[in-house]
C-alpha cells in the first residue's frame, strides 16, 4: 500500500489538467449502458448503444470503474472526478433502489498522455450491489467484469471496512495470482485493474485510512477452524502480497445534505471535500495505464472484442469464476500448441513402426507442453487448460494412428500384390530355371522386408511366408516335369533342324541320342521319381542352368530374339552363303556326297 505525497498529487494533477481534454462531440458528452442485466438478473448482456461510443475510438483505451455498495454515491463521485453537473453526467438517485443497472459509460472519453502515448479513458458506473431483488451471482458478475475491464478499480466504502467487503474482492485476488503473478511483457493475459480502495467518511480524526486498511487484512483468529474465516483470512493474505498494486485514499462527505449534493456548487462544498476531491483526482490520473491484453494495448474495437469474450466466460455456468477467464485466454495459446503438435507429427513420415510413432508422439507431445507452459495464463486454473491440452493431443494421436495403421497397410498390400505378381510371372517362365526362381524370390523377400513398415508388418509377413512357400513348393513340384518335356521337345527340334533345315548329321544323331535317353532309357531303367535324383539328371540340370540364366544373360528374356536372329543367320547362310562360297564343312553334310559326284 503506498500515500502519495502532497507535492507529488499536485505535480499529477496539474499533468492532468495540461493534457486532458473532452470530445467535442456533444453527442457522445452522455451517460451510455454498455452491459445490461438480463430478465432474470442474474446474468449479463451487452448493450450496443453504449459500445459503438467505444468502438469509434483507434488510440489506447484505459478504463475507469467505480464499484461498491448500492447507493453509496458511486454515480455521484463519478460526476466529481469528470467535473459534470448530475444534469450533465451520470444519473444519481436519492431514492432506496438502485439508480443505476448493470455497467455505464460515459460517452466522451478524456484524452491523457501517458508514458508519451496519446490514451482515451472511459470512466465506468457499475450497479451497486446488496440491493433488493439481485442474487449475489449477479453481484459478482458485476464485480467480476469491473475487475477485468478496468485498469483502476475503484472500491468505493461508505465509513468503514467490512468484513463483507474483502470477501467480494476474493475474485480480483483470485485474478491476480492467475494473471497477474506471470508478467512476462509479451506473456502476459491482462494485467488486472490496480485497486484504489476509497473509504468515505464523516470524519478524519483518530485511524487514517491506511491504517484501516491495513488493520482490516490483518489475520483474524481462529481457533476453532472455522472455514468461512479461512477463507477470508486467504483473502487477506493475498491482498497483503497485492500491496504494490493497490493504494488507500479517503474523501470526507461533500455535504450534510447529501439529498442536494447534486444542486450545490464547489463553493457551497465542504472545502475540505473539495481539496480531497481535486487530489483523488490526480491519484486516479497517475493510476491509469492503456489497457494491455496479452502484450497489446486495446483500441475501441479490440476493446469490444475483449469486452464480449470475457462476459461469455463469466456467464458460463451458474458461478463466475477465474477458471472460466482462464479458459478463453488459454484457448488461442492451446490452439497454437495443438497446431505444434500437428506440424511436427506432419513432418514425421508415415507409414512407420509403432515404437517409432509414438517416440514422435511423446517429442511432439512435449514440444507442445514445454510451449504451453511457457506461454500459459493463469497458475492453479491452467491445470484444467493443460489437461485439455492433453486431451486434444490424445485424440490427434489417435487419427495418427489410424492414419498409420491404413498407409502400413496400403503399403504392405501393393508390396505383397507385387511380389505375387512376380511369383506367378515365374511359375510360367517358358525356359524353367531354378536359378531365376530363387533369385525372384529373394529380391521379393528383401525388398518387402525391407520397404513394408508399421503395424501390418506382423500380419503381412505371415501371409507373405505362406505365399512364398506355396509358390516355391509349387514351382519345384513343375519345374523337373517342364524341364523333362521341354528337353523332349527340344530334342525333336533338333531332329527336325539337323536333318532337313541345316542338313548337319551330327546335330541330327545327337538329338536322337538325346530323345531315346529321355523317352526309353529313363522310363526302363529308372522311375519317375528316381530319375530326379539320378546324379546324371543333375547334371543336366545344372548344364540347363547354367545356359539358360546367369547374372549376364536372361535366356528366358532373350530366348525368342535370339531364335528369330539364329533364324535369320541360318536363313541367309542356306541362300546365300553356300552359293557364293559353297560348301567348307569338315563333318558330313547332306547331299554332299552327290555334290561331289556333279562337280566331277
Amino acid at each position: 500500500m503506498r500515500i502519495f505525497g502532497p507535492l507529488a498529487v499536485l505535480s499529477v494533477y496539474l499533468s492532468f489538467l495540461v493534457f486532458g481534454a473532452f470530445s467535442i462531440d456533444e453527442s457522445l458528452r452522455q451517460a451510455f449502458p454498455i452491459i445490461e442485466p438480463d430478465p432474470g438478473h442474474t446474468k449479463l448482456r451487452l448493450s450496443r448503444e453504449g459500445l459503438k461510443a467505444i468502438e469509434r475510438i483507434t488510440t489506447p483505451i484505459a478504463a475507469v470503474a467505480v464499484i461498491g455498495p448500492y447507493r453509496s454515491g458511486k454515480s455521484f463521485l463519478l460526476n466529481q472526478l469528470l467535473s459534470l453537473s448530475c444534469d450533465e453526467g451520470f444519473g444519481v438517485g436519492h431514492l432506496r433502489d438502485t439508480k443505476t443497472k448493470g455497467i455505464w459509460v460515459w460517452g466522451a472519453p478524456v484524452e491523457l498522455d501517458i508514458d508519451g502515448v496519446k490514451t482515451s479513458v472511459f470512466y465506468l458506473d457499475t450497479e451497486g450491489f446488496e440491493s433488493v431483488g439481485k442474487s449475489n451471482v449477479y453481484d459478482d458478475r458485476i464485480f467480476a467484469l469491473a475487475t477485468v475491464m478496468s485498469s483502476v478499480l475503484v472500491y468505493n466504502l461508505p465509513e468503514t471496512i467490512r468484513e463483507a467487503d474483502i470477501s467480494r474482492l476474493s475474485f480480483a485476488v483470485e485474478l491476480a495470482e492467475e494473471f497477474y503473478g506471470r508478467v512476462k511483457g509479451q506473456d502476459v493475459a491482462f494485467e488486472p485493474a490496480k485497486l484504489l480502495w476509497l473509504i468515505q467518511r464523516d470524519f478524519l480524526q483518530g485511524k487514517s485510512v491506511q491504517q484501516m486498511v491495513d488493520e482490516s487484512l490483518r489475520q483474524v483468529p481462529n481457533a476453532e477452524g472455522n472455514k468461512n474465516i479461512d477463507q477470508v483470512n486467504q483473502i487477506r493474505d493475498s491482498l497483503a502480497i497485492m500491496g504494490d498494486n493497490s493504494t488507500a485514499f479517503s474523501l470526507p462527505q461533500p455535504h450534510l445534505q447529501r439529498t442536494k449534493l447534486c444542486e450545490l456548487k464547489d463553493e457551497e462544498l465542504d472545502p475540505m471535500y473539495v481539496k480531497k476531491r481535486d487530489q483523488l483526482k490526480a491519484v486516479v490520473s497517475s493510476m491509469i495505464r492503456p489497457k494491455i491484453v496479452q502484450g497489446k494495448s486495446l483500441n475501441g474495437k479490440e476493446f469490444v472484442s475483449f469486452l464480449e469474450q470475457i462476459l461469455e466466460a463469466l456467464n458460463k455456468g451458474e458461478i463466475p469464476s477465474t477458471g472460466s477467464l482462464v479458459e478463453v485466454f488459454n484457448k488461442g495459446i492451446l490452439e497454437r500448441c495443438l497446431k505444434l503438435y500437428n506440424v511436427r507429427m506432419g513432418n514425421v513420415g508415415l507409414p512407420r513402426s509403432e515404437e517409432s510413432l509414438h517416440q514422435a508422439h511423446e517429442d511432439s507431445k512435449a514440444a507442445a507442453m514445454l510451449a504451453f507452459d511457457e506461454q500459459h495464463f493463469g497458475r492453479h486454473h491452467a491445470k484444467k487448460s493443460a489437461e485439455q491440452l492433453i486431451e486434444e493431443i490424445d485424440k490427434v494421436y489417435k487419427n495418427f494412428v489410424l492414419s498409420n495403421e491404413y498407409q502400413s497397410s496400403k503399403l504392405c498390400e501393393s508390396l505383397y500384390t507385387r511380389c505375387e505378381e512376380k511369383m506367378d510371372q515365374l511359375q510360367v517362365l517358358r525356359l524353367p530355371s531354378m536359378a531365376k526362381f530363387n533369385a525372384g524370390f529373394l529380391q521379393c523377400n528383401q525388398s518387402f522386408e525391407s520397404e513394408c513398415v508399421g503395424p501390418s508388418k506382423t500380419n503381412y509377413e505371415m501371409r507373405m511366408m505362406k505365399m512364398l512357400g506355396k509358390s516355391k513348393s509349387l514351382f519345384i513340384k513343375e519345374y523337373n516335369h517342364r524341364l523333362f518335356n521341354w528337353l523332349v521337345a527340344f530334342s525333336l527340334v533338333m531332329v527336325v533342324l539337323g536333318r532337313f533345315i541345316i542338313k548337319f548329321i551330327l546335330v541330327e544323331i545327337g538329338a536322337w541320342i538325346l530323345f531315346i535317353f529321355l523317352e526309353t532309357y529313363t522310363r526302363m531303367f529308372w522311375s519317375s521319381e528316381s530319375l530326379y535324383y539320378n546324379p546324371v539328371w543333375h547334371g543336366i540340370v545344372a548344364t540347363w542352368e547354367a545356359v539358360v540364366y546367369s547374372p549376364v544373360l536372361d535366356l528366358d528374356r532373350w530366348a525368342i530374339p535370339l531364335v528369330i536372329i539364329a533364324g535369320i543367320l541360318l536363313l541367309y547362310w542356306r541362300c546365300y552363303g553356300r552359293r557364293k562360297n559353297g560348301s567348307r564343312w569338315i563333318l558330313p553334310l547332306y547331299g554332299s556326297q552327290k555334290d561331289d559326284r556333279r562337280s566331277e
